[in-house]
């Protein structure tokens, strides 16, 4: 999953939520250097993705792109999974995903000195393209994807991708929903048993 699903799926913790958005910028045992409550975020972070990476709906997702895309494949629906979170948002959250997003940003300025270096540096261009926000739009979903290509060299044409996110719209939203409900569940047995956080 990517970012605003991880922020979503902290729930309405606050230092959970900065722990989960950060943790692919925390190596290791430097989570361990952090304040508790964002550990655990970080720690909850590895989880989700460990859960993600082995089940069998999401690498569904993922043959379907991995002719195109090879290992990238898996980025990739990561991202696109954040797009039917974002386009679905109403049937997720009471709150507004504009105000959602919003929040969240706020909630890293208000807590910049505790963000790793990585973090601070991509932050300004998070909040001027307001990524999580237009996750919600093809579009978004592209601008994303070319910076991230751009990022790596352009070793692929990941940028691409939103063709057969097009062509395979309701397949790749079938699987998100199916799956999302799964990981839900999970996260939330997670976040509820304190011995495995």
């Amino acid at each position: 999953m990517n970012f605003l699903a991880h922020i979503y799926l902290s729930g309405d913790n606050d230092d959970l939520k900065i722990g989960n958005f950060i943790a692919d910028s925390v190596k290791g045992k430097q989570y361990l250097e952090y304040p508790l409550e964002i550990q655990k975020g970080i720690v909850l972070h590895r989880a989700i993705d460990t859960f993600t990476d082995t089940h069998p709906i999401v690498s569904k997702s993922v043959e379907r792109l991995f002719a195109g895309y090879g290992h990238y494949s898996r980025v990739i629906v990561d991202i696109l999974y954040d797009h039917f979170l974002a386009a679905n948002w109403k049937d997720y959250s009471d709150i507004p995903l504009k105000f959602y997003t919003e929040s969240f940003y706020k909630l890293l300025q208000d807590n910049f000195e505790v963000l790793p270096k990585p973090v601070q540096n991509f932050l300004p261009y998070m909040v001027a393209d307001n990524w999580l926000y237009n996750y919600r739009k093809i579009e978004g979903i592209e601008k994303i994807l070319f910076q991230m290509n751009r990022r790596i060299k352009y070793r692929t044409k990941m940028h691409l991708a939103v063709e057969e996110l097009r062509e395979f719209y309701k397949e790749f939203e079938d699987e998100f929903r199916r799956f999302f409900e799964e990981l839900r569940t999970y996260v939330k047995a997670k976040i509820n048993s304190k011995k495995n956080l």
